[in-house]
């Protein structure tokens, strides 16, 4: 074992170890003062250049010990007026555009305060040389950092021969920030080799050397030039559609393709190389370009009293994270499964103590109980997404669709009336839309209680409808990843079958969006693109399998459709507000309709009074509504 030799005392070895943060000052004061001091030199060198100029180039007719004084009265002025502004004090990173700023408004003031102290000792210089010599000491003070930060990116720039040799499919934004953050990371896994964009504009433009080397339809040509290992698709607002297109064109490259995040998962933040991750079958199927009215949503959510019942589910689970975002006065997550509640704490603040009272354990189907977490916490704003889901389960027990669908919806609706909610925001289904299925009936019928709570009540009452949300728990994709796991087969009911898809995140994002629309007991449809066909999301799975799986046909369930329709058969595409959500009128039901379905009745019974339910034609509102307030 060797011994290192104790530094004497005394020694700068000795004083680092007993003061460890003396060597770092003395190193951040340096860099300082050398930024001084190269600024300094740039005005002085500024100042004999424009006096030689002045002099047409004539030395001898330059006062030399002039240009030297006020040189050094320069060197103190802009100084001073650089530490005034920031421009020593490390407020900034060196030769950043910021930075570049201040140098600018450091030179626009010395210039003047320049022009009259000369002025006062005797016109060391000529007067034109001072206004010149300040716009040349900016541009070599501007030309060292550009120099000094050029050498460092080059430094830190990785080698290709260490990370995977990427082209970039974009040249935005997005691109700019994913490049900068590649090249600028000596550990970075990824070195851009290429660029590719369709703007004809872009054509011959580099970010930070990387050329932009042709459109998406050059991307095979691209890989092979370049000899490149990774696509990765740096546009966060790409849609499904691209992806799956470059995905395709990808693979007749064979290369990895690497996506960045999409626009509602980076939430306004800037994109990294963490960010970097393979292509999943959301961004193959649900990704779309979200736009969001901020100001709208923070309007009615921010200051505000929220509850969201399901809130430990995925739909729940998701508003609570996207609602936190907005700064309510209170978050009340309401759910019936304590695990549920435990997981959405968790993902919010890391912690999952259990130990706030607006984590709240409770059943929609329980009045009384309603009531009380009402009283409580008297939200003004409602998002009720607490459902039963499944078709074939509920096919099976309709009565359970009666109890937790319509039933506990009702009492949502008639506990938010008596405690004055302002606004209330149903979770409804495409499933309603000529709905065929108990859960179509029971959802449907949800919608028109939620348009008779609207016309009886002073607040705002609406539902959304929307279709299959990828991710969330029994999902087509869940599942299918489930059969792919256990070797298979995969499932299919039927080759043709079709289905609207889109990520929970985006889901969720308009779901926010429409409660701050001005609708009264409207169904909000929101535009979920083109449906896919069931069987072509098994074949891309199984065809990424590790080992081969087949895929079986096994018909369609009872209460199934072939394809899913968002508006039924009158129903109009009116889109007044938003761009991606339709406004569709809901005929009223009247509560005391609900006396008609009985949980004990004959299954086929019940089924039939739930299908005349959501079908029959308006009826008037309840009055119940307002004897209960």
């Amino acid at each position: 074992m060797q011994l290192r030799s104790a530094a004497p005392p005394g020694s700068a070895d000795d004083a680092g170890a007993r003061w460890p943060g003396v060597r770092l000052t003395h190193s951040i004061l340096f860099g300082r003062s050398a930024r001084a001091g190269v600024d300094a030199l740039a005005l002085a060198l500024a100042l004999l250049i424009a006096a030689v100029l002045r002099h047409d180039g004539d030395v001898a007719e330059v006062s030399l010990s002039g240009v030297l004084v006020l040189s050094a009265v320069g060197a103190v002025v802009h100084t001073l007026v650089g530490l005034r502004l920031g421009l020593y004090t490390g407020r900034w990173a060196y030769g950043c555009f910021e930075e570049i700023a201040a140098l600018a408004k450091t030179a626009a003031i010395t210039t003047p305060v320049l022009f009259v102290l000369d002025t006062l000792l005797g016109r060391l210089v000529p007067r034109s040389a001072i206004i010149a010599a300040g716009l040349i000491a900016l541009v070599l003070a501007a030309g060292v950092r550009y120099s000094v930060r050029l050498t460092r990116d080059q430094r830190l720039r990785p080698s290709p021969a260490q990370g995977g040799r990427v082209v970039v499919m974009g040249a935005g934004e997005g691109a700019t920030q994913v490049v900068r953050a590649m090249l600028r990371d000596p550990a970075s896994p990824y070195v851009p080799v290429a660029l590719l964009d369709d703007d004809p504009g872009k054509r011959t433009l580099q970010i930070m050397g990387v050329p932009v080397a042709g459109t998406r339809r050059a991307l095979v040509d691209v890989v092979r030039r370049f000899e490149a290992d990774v696509v990765l698709i740096a546009i966060p607002s790409a849609g499904a559609d691209l992806v799956r297109e470059l995905t395709d064109l990808a693979e007749l490259a064979d290369v990895e393709v690497k996506v960045v995040p999409p626009v509602v998962e980076l939430f306004g933040r800037t994109v990294s190389v963490g960010d970097i991750r393979p292509v999943s079958h959301a961004d193959l199927l649900g990704r779309r370009e979200i736009g969001i009215d901020l100001a709208a949503i923070a309007g009615y959510l921010t200051g505000r009293r929220v509850l969201v019942t399901g809130a430990g589910g995925s739909i729940g689970s998701e508003l609570c994270r996207q609602l936190s975002r907005f700064d309510p006065a209170a978050l009340v997550m309401l759910d019936r499964d304590e695990s549920g509640l435990h997981a959405v704490q968790l993902s919010m603040d890391g912690r999952g103590l259990l130990d706030d009272r607006n984590l709240v354990v409770a059943d929609i189907r329980d009045q009384q109980r309603l009531d009380e977490v009402f009283a409580e916490h008297r939200p003004q704003v409602v998002f009720h997404a607490a459902a039963l889901k499944h078709l074939p389960l509920l096919e099976m027990h309709p009565s359970e669709a009666l109890k937790t669908n319509i039933i506990g919806t009702y009492q949502i609706l008639q506990t938010a009336l008596r405690h004055g909610v302002e606004r209330l925001v149903n979770i409804s289904t495409d499933k309603a839309a000529d709905p065929g299925s108990v859960l179509g009936y029971s959802k449907r019928i949800t919608e028109r209680l939620t348009a008779a709570a609207d016309e009886a009540g002073e607040g705002t009452f609406c539902s959304v409808r929307f279709g299959n949300v990828l991710g969330s728990r029994g999902s087509v994709l869940t599942a299918f990843a489930a059969q792919v796991e256990s070797g298979g087969p995969i499932t299919v009911t039927d080759p043709e079958v079709s289905r609207y898809f889109m990520t929970v995140q985006e889901a969720v994002r308009l779901v926010v969006q429409a409660g701050a629309l001005d609708s009264h007991g409207e169904v909000l449809v929101l535009d979920m693109g083109e449906p896919v066909r069931i069987a072509d999301v098994a074949r891309r799975l199984a065809a990424a399998a590790e080992r081969p799986v087949p895929i079986v046909f096994t018909g369609l369930r009872p209460g199934e459709k072939m394809h899913e329709s968002l508006f039924g058969a009158h129903e109009p595409d009116r889109r007044p507000n938003h761009p991606l959500i339709s406004q569709v009128p809901v005929p009223p039901l009247d509560g005391a309709a609900l006396s008609l379905l009985i949980p004990t009745a004959q299954r086929q019974e019940l089924i039939a009074v739930m299908r005349w339910l959501a079908e029959s034609p308006a009826l008037s509102v309840a009055r119940q509504f307002l004897k209960a307030s």
